[in-house]
């Protein structure tokens, strides 16, 4: 197989579950998997939902509950409007975080997306429009979270974040999903 289209395959495979991960059961009623796909399918194409910002979601019964954070305050709503329309979502619990305004963390972002996103080994995630590595920064404080193929490319990741000069902390929540 081309090398390239065997990397646009793992990359498709990784942004679908990387910015919308939930820790729950999987659920059991064609009516609940239906729920979950449509909210996913909502909170991808909310239009300023990017890089910056981590949203998942849990649905018990007719209740979806948003969580996260994102970095512009409309963000937050627009993502409970986008979902409340559904057909079966009867209450959206919304616990999104919305993180500080701060032209500080601003810069931070602009520096750790260019650290991770332009190395080398990591240019791979530079693909598409979801991209699959989400940069929280909240404070100076950093949060990586989303996904990766190998253990390599997270420590990687961990290790460029680190290296951003005015930064407090770094939190590498990255999940690995093998090939």
């Amino acid at each position: 197989m081309n090398r390239n289209l065997k990397v646009l395959i793992l990359l498709s495979l990784a942004i679908a579950a990387a910015p919308l991960v939930t820790a729950q059961p999987e659920p059991q009623n064609p009516a609940q998997i239906r729920i979950q796909r449509e909210v996913r399918h909502e909170l991808l194409m909310l239009p300023y939902f990017g890089v910056f910002d981590n949203i998942a979601f849990q649905v018990q019964g007719g209740t979806v509950t948003l969580l996260g954070q994102v970095s512009r305050p409309s963000l937050k709503s627009d993502a409970q409007n986008a979902i409340k329309h559904i057909e079966g979502v009867d209450q959206v619990v919304n616990n999104i975080e919305v993180l500080p305004l701060s032209p500080m963390d601003d810069g931070l972002r602009i520096r750790l997306f260019r650290a991770i996103y332009g190395f080398p080994s990591l240019e791979k995630y530079d693909l598409g429009v979801q991209k699959p590595i989400r940069i929280i920064v909240n404070n100076g404080h950093v949060t990586l979270v989303g996904v990766v193929d190998n253990q390599s490319d997270k420590d990687t990741a961990g290790i460029r974040a680190n290296s951003v000069p005015g930064i407090f902390s770094v939190t590498n929540n990255l999940q690995v999903v093998p090939n």
